[in-house]
């Protein structure tokens, strides 16, 4: 995804919104069998961190309230997510764009193969661990649509302070709010009583954006997305490209 700022650019025809719903789906239904796994088998997300996140995302996506229950039901009865790792990528796309890909895999083998290859066919390079980790920041990261202008900014300015965000961002069609890592579901839950998210998730947050001049640099990194967000051992991309 080009970033939580730029959520809404990537609508394009319903039937590409459909196929990218059906993939977000895919994804977050195996983040909410690991998460279920690595929380020791718990399925209550009061007592399941990962797993609240997880399910404030996939609420925010507006995934089914019957697929997320189906998920944690697969997940108790210890299908699916057994072989499954989370493998972080870091490199540089074309013009020297800074990229995280964040992976959930069972093959990693596989999956690196395949990030080399996406780099390398898009104008870029992988890198070493860490190599452009250190120019981001981890936040949760809530995005509240505001296209209609139904919300007043200092109403949910306060509101999300209130709640115990750390940061707020007003653009023109939309209401970004911020918050630590670990304050991300209680500030979520809390904010969630007044407002519905169009995003929500913990997100790798760029220090700086870097702007591509040339237009072979913007269609070559465009290329690279699409082709990581196509990928299914991909579960997020991060990125410093700063999109017009």
């Amino acid at each position: 995804m080009s970033g939580h700022s730029k959520w809404h650019n990537i609508q394009k025809t319903k039937g590409a919104q459909d196929a990218k719903r059906a993939a977000a789906f895919t994804k977050i239904a195996k983040e909410l069998i690991v998460a279920v796994k690595e929380g020791g088998g718990i399925t209550d997300p009061a007592n399941n961190s990962r797993l609240a996140t997880v399910i404030t995302k996939a609420k925010a996506a507006n995934m089914p309230n019957d697929n997320i229950k189906r998920c944690l039901e697969k997940a108790a009865g210890g299908a699916g997510g057994d072989n499954y790792e989370s493998i972080t990528y870091e490199g540089y796309g074309p013009g020297g764009v800074a990229v995280i890909v964040e992976t959930m895999t069972d093959n990693r083998n596989r999956t690196a193969g395949s990030m080399r290859h996406h780099f390398d066919k898009f104008g870029g390079n992988l890198g070493a661990s860490g190599c452009v980790s250190w120019s981001f920041d981890k936040k949760g990261v809530l995005v509240i649509d505001n296209e209609d202008g139904d919300f007043d900014e200092d109403t949910v300015m306060m509101d999300a302070m209130d709640c115990g965000a750390d940061d707020f961002e007003a653009e023109e069609d939309c209401f970004t709010i911020y918050t630590t890592p670990d304050d991300f579901n209680a500030v979520a839950e809390a904010l969630g009583k007044k407002y519905s998210f169009a995003s929500a998730q913990i997100e790798m947050v760029p220090q700086n954006y870097q702007k591509l001049e040339s237009d072979e640099h913007i269609k070559l990194m465009e290329k690279l997305i699409d082709i990581m967000e196509e990928d299914d051992d991909v579960q997020n991309i991060w990125h410093n490209w700063e999109q017009e």
